[in-house]
C-alpha cells in the first residue's frame, strides 16, 4: 500500500496512540505513535519519503513526513515543529493520548533504482526529518546498497535535530557521517563549520554511474547542492529531492499543491532533478 490509490478508504482517519515523545530542539518535538488496532499497526506499510495526515478532532489536520523506516514496523515516528493551532494542541498531548492519522500518501523514494549503488544523503535543517527514514532504511538493509554518505548541515549546534543518535552513527564503520553548522559560538563544536556544500570536499572519489543522491532542506539549499552533485557527474534522474508545497487533502482533490498537471501529494513529494528541469516552480 504505497500509493494513494491503493488505500482502501483514504478519507477515514484512524485512531493512533502516542507511545513516546520528547523535545528535539526549541519548538521541535519527536513523536512515536502506533495505531490503536495492533493488527493495523503491524500491517501498515509505506515507503521512505511518504507522509501521513495527522488530525485532532475540532482542530483540523496537516501533513507530516514519516521519519521512521518501514523496516521497523509497528511504530510511526515524526519530527514536528510547533506552528499553528493544530501543532500547539499536539504539543499539549501526553503519552498514551489518542490522535488520528490517515495515509500513507505520496510516492516516496525510488528505492529499487538505488539498490546496489553508493548513496549520498544531503540534509539541511528540518530536511533531515524525512531523510531520516531513507537513512535508516539503507542501514537496516545494508547489504543491498554500496557505500553510504550522510551529509547534514544546520544553522548552529543547538539546532541539530537527532543530535545524539546521529553522532552515535559516527561509531559505525558502514557509514561516513559529515556534519557542519553555519556558525559556532560555543567553541565546543568539533565538526566542520560552513554551509553544507563544503562537506563535498571530504567525499572520496565515486563512480557516478553507480551512485544515487537524495536531498532535502530549505529552498535556497537545493541550487548549490545540485551543483555539487552534478560536478560529481551523478545522472539527473539519480538525484532525488523531497519537496513540500501546501498540501491539505493528501489525495489530489483540493488542488492546493497542484502545479500544472502535477499534484505534490500524489506525484511527489519526491521528485528527481530531471523532473524539476521541466517544472522549476517545484523548488
Amino acid at each position: 500500500m504505497t500509493k494513494t490509490q491503493q488505500i482502501e478508504n483514504p478519507y477515514i482517519p484512524e485512531p493512533a496512540r502516542i507511545v513516546r515523545h520528547y523535545d528535539l530542539v526549541k519548538d521541535h518535538r519527536f513523536f512515536q505513535v502506533r495505531h490503536v488496532d495492533m493488527k493495523r499497526a503491524m500491517s501498515f506499510t509505506y515507503n521512505p519519503g511518504q507522509f501521513i495526515m495527522l488530525s485532532i478532532p475540532g482542530l483540523g489536520e496537516a501533513p507530516f513526513s514519516i521519519s521512521s523506516t518501514p523496516s521497523r514496523p509497528g511504530i510511526l515516528e515524526m519530527g514536528i515543529r510547533k506552528v499553528g493551532k493544530l501543532t500547539e494542541a499536539l504539543f499539549k498531548k501526553k503519552d498514551n493520548d489518542i490522535i488520528y492519522i490517515r495515509g500513507p500518501y505520496g510516492n516516496g523514494f525510488k528505492i529499487d533504482q538505488m539498490r546496489g549503488k553508493d548513496i549520498i544523503i544531503v540534509a539541511g535543517g528540518l530536511g533531515v526529518i524525512p531523510l531520516r527514514s531513507i537513512l535508516y532504511y539503507v542501514l537496516d538493509n545494508r547489504d543491498q546498497f554500496g557505500r553510504l554518505f550522510f551529509l547534514y548541515g544546520a544553522k548552529n549546534p543547538d539546532e541539530i535535530l537527532f543530535k545524539t543518535e546521529f553522532f552515535q552513527l559516527k561509531n559505525r564503520v558502514d557509514i561516513e557521517c559529515l556534519y557542519t553548522v553555519d556558525v559556532d559560538t560555543s567553541g565546543e563544536w568539533t565538526e566542520a563549520v560552513g554551509v553544507v556544500t563544503r562537506l563535498f570536499e571530504h567525499l572520496p572519489e565515486i563512480d557516478p554511474s553507480r551512485s544515487a543522491a537524495v536531498v532535502c532542506g530549505p529552498p535556497v539549499m537545493y541550487k548549490y547542492v545540485i551543483q555539487e552533485l552534478l560536478k560529481l557527474k551523478i545522472p539527473k534522474n539519480q538525484i532525488q529531492m523531497t519537496l513540500e508545497r501546501k498540501m491539505e487533502c493528501g489525495v489530489g482533490k483540493c488542488g492546493h499543491c497542484v502545479l500544472d498537471h502535477l499534484y505534490t501529494c500524489i506525484d511527489g513529494p519526491v521528485f528527481t532533478y530531471w523532473d524539476t528541469l521541466h517544472f522549476r516552480e517545484l523548488i
